[in-house]
């Protein structure tokens, strides 16, 4: 559906040159919704404007519905620009018209009737739900009822693909949770390609069928959803996931935990990923049984990704260390991925217990 090409992007000027995407190559298909991640200037939203070419890449080519968007002469280009919608993190409505009008702006010379126009419009602001806000003007709607009109502007032409500049960085948890859910029912509906671009992991976790992350203009790792939230190879993509399972959060709030304040030589604190079938699995019950290793598990989540589930824990492993060794062979070896929590921890020892008793009784 969409294929980019070793798409470079350069920004000149007197005093500098900047690479702003280098090399990039990157595959969607129909019916995808593809998410793009990085931090902010790591070139995530100059790649998608190249996607409709409103930013023209310095070398690569563009390719949507198998038609090279790169060598198309203006009026051609304009034609096929219609098949691609676009929404942005500012809604960019036209503050002096009507919701209607807004909606309906890019069909006036589409050769429509007004009264065909009329009815498109009702049509797109029911798909979106707001077909009570026709006559309402932008100042008048929150910033969710805003990207709402902005999403059925950007559906008036039909497009086959909707590309997303951050569209939900300016809404509220809530409202950034009603958008995606109307983002994916239209994904469904009508059969629509959807590029996300986002600097927040919890909504390429939320929505997305596929992932690229990246960082000063490359994409560091791509691949689908699931594989990337499971088993993440490059550091920065560890930290976006991170951010968006708790698991650091909640790493470190069970180490500042006083009951860890006990842990033995014996004991090791580790965070356990498992995945699909694994997750419904008595694995770690059965580790004293096999090992003589015992289980505390200080946290705990399951979680549905693409009709996958996913769950992680935090768990204190406890046995002598070629114990614990079998014990987590055991659980790698059934695809239940195992890292040991690097923490501190005041671990005493016997004569240190002895001294502290001995001073105490002075």
């Amino acid at each position: 559906m969409i294929e980019l090409k070793n798409i470079d992007v350069t920004f000149e000027t007197s005093e500098q040159t900047v690479q702003a995407v280098k090399d990039v190559s990157l595959s969607v298909d129909k019916g995808d919704i593809y998410g793009i991640v990085g931090y902010s200037g790591a070139g995530k939203s100059t790649l998608v404007r190249t996607i409709n070419l409103l930013q023209r890449p310095t070398a690569g080519e563009v390719f949507v519905n198998g038609q090279n968007l790169s060598v198309l002469p203006a009026a051609e280009l304009r034609t096929e620009r219609k098949k691609i919608g676009m929404i942005f993190q500012h809604f960019n409505l036209m503050t002096q018209r009507t919701v209607a009008g807004n909606v309906a702006y890019p069909l006036y010379k589409s050769g429509l009737s007004q009264q065909a126009i009329d009815e498109k419009v009702n049509e797109l602001l029911e798909l979106v739900g707001l077909a009570d806000k026709t006559d309402a003007y932008p100042s008048q709607l929150s910033g969710g009822q805003k990207q709402r009109v902005a999403i059925a502007r950007a559906l008036a032409n039909d497009p086959e693909v909707l590309l997303c500049d951050e569209a939900t960085s300016s809404l509220d948890p809530k409202t950034t949770a009603s958008i995606l859910e109307l983002l994916k029912d239209l994904n469904k509906k009508l059969a629509l390609t959807i590029v996300i671009i986002t600097h927040e992991m919890e909504v390429v976790k939320e929505i997305c069928h596929k992932v690229a992350v990246m960082e000063e203009g490359e994409v560091i790792e791509k691949g689908d959803l699931v594989s990337i939230f499971t088993a993440p190879k490059e550091k920065l993509t560890q930290e976006f996931i991170q951010t968006a399972t708790h698991i650091d959060q909640a790493a470190e709030k069970v180490i500042n935990h006083p009951t860890l304040l006990s842990l033995t030589p014996d004991d090791v604190l580790v965070s356990i990923t498992y995945v699909g079938e694994s997750t419904s699995s008595p694995l770690l019950a059965s580790l004293y049984a096999r090992f003589g290793v015992t289980t505390n598990i200080l946290y705990g989540n399951v979680e549905i990704l693409q009709g996958t589930p996913i769950g992680n824990l935090i768990v204190v492993l406890s046995g002598d260390t070629r114990q614990r060794e079998q014990a987590i062979a055991y659980l790698e070896a059934r695809q239940v991925t195992v890292k040991e929590v690097k923490h501190q921890t005041n671990v005493i020892s016997f004569a240190e217990e002895k001294l502290i008793y001995e001073e105490e009784g002075r």
